[in-house]
């Protein structure tokens, strides 16, 4: 009979060696976890910015004339057209709705923080250094003198002189990266959306696009209909119906193209939420959404992101991802945004454990 010292000496090393093993898969798993929160933020990023660029194709098109210009549908950025609104961009390149985005992911970046003040300035800086594809609305508030001092006052005012009526997709094209970020997704989301935009249409459809994000990421979760319902009342009873469109209906009852209203945030925001719950792939879901017309490249924009958030990176088509005119750059945008984000993880996990929060 063994002695009851070497007894606890083998059950000693088979629970150390249990824990390796256990410490081992953990890591495994964890390592799996970040591998993919990674491809879906390079998802996002690069499926906003392929859906904007090959949104451009259409971008103001009534359903009828996307049909005569582009008869056997789109496949790459070598077909669009070259009429006098598409052909100031390059084949390739994105519009505002990305150049905007942009500007907010390279604050998070600089300020390692959410900086409002910081966001408008650079806002206003791509503006005043062309900003090609600007809206109405945003050049009207950015316009204003004390603008990037008080942005959300600007936005405010400008609103109240359209009587409150103006609900435009300026907002919610550019909100994809919020729901980047680890925490505060909806408040950053609303603070941000209002510094151009204050009306609560806006600000709901940016709340609903960036929360679906940030779940599809880092919870492999789907937002039900009950969730986006859920929060498009905490906002506006207005947003309601097109959520309801969309998921009960099919892409053609948003009337993506109707000429008054195709910038409207809710007809934006509602092509989102029918690729986001009915298509089957990136390129099924992009493709629809820019052959409706209308505001096709912020439509294709949001639409995009979400996608690009759901199956990953990998599930854009090479071609589309290797045809941006600036690929390379916005990859390494996204990597220092990802680094921001653990770090800043890392850094908010220390303060927890040592009591500092």
């Amino acid at each position: 009979m063994p002695s009851l010292l070497v007894v606890m000496q083998i059950l000693w090393r088979v629970w150390l060696e249990m824990d390796d093993f256990t410490i081992v898969g953990c890591m495994n798993r964890k390592n799996m976890e970040n591998e993919t929160i990674k491809e879906r933020f390079l998802g996002t990023i690069f499926g906003q910015a392929v859906g904007d660029a090959l949104g451009l194709s259409t971008e103001f098109m009534s359903k009828q004339e996307v049909d005569r210009f582009y008869p056997n549908g789109i496949e790459d950025y070598s077909q669009i057209v070259q009429d006098d609104h598409r052909r100031r961009w390059q084949r390739g390149d994105w519009t505002d709705d990305t150049d905007m985005m942009l500007c907010i992911l390279d604050s998070f970046v600089a300020c390692q923080k959410v900086d409002i003040l910081d966001i408008a300035r650079r806002f206003k800086e791509w503006m005043m250094n062309g900003g090609m594809g600007i809206g109405r609305h945003t050049y009207n508030v950015m316009a204003l003198g004390d603008y990037t001092s008080n942005p959300q006052k600007a936005a405010e005012i400008i609103w109240k002189m359209g009587k409150k009526k103006a609900a435009a997709n300026g907002a919610v094209m550019r909100t994809s990266v919020v729901g980047l970020l680890k925490d505060n997704v909806a408040n950053n989301a609303e603070n941000i959306c209002k510094l151009t935009h204050y009306d609560p249409r806006c600000v709901g459809s940016c709340v609903i696009v960036s929360s679906i994000i940030h779940a599809l990421v880092f919870e492999d979760r789907i937002l039900d209909y009950e969730d986006v319902i859920g929060i498009a009342k905490q906002y506006d009873e207005r947003i309601v119906p097109f959520v309801d469109l969309a998921y009960h209906e099919g892409l053609d009852s948003l009337c993506l193209d109707d000429e008054k209203s195709m910038g409207y945030t809710l007809r934006t925001l509602g092509a989102a939420l029918w690729a986001y719950w009915h298509a089957t792939s990136y390129k099924e879901g992009i493709l629809k959404i820019v052959l409706s017309g209308g505001d096709a490249d912020t439509n294709a924009a949001v639409a995009g992101a979400i996608l690009g958030a759901k199956f990953g990176i990998n599930q854009i088509p090479d071609e589309w991802r290797n045809g941006l005119l600036y690929a390379s750059m916005l990859h390494n945008k996204v990597q220092d945004l990802y680094f921001y984000n653990h770090r800043h993880s890392r850094k908010v996990s220390l303060m927890t454990k040592n009591g500092n929060v």
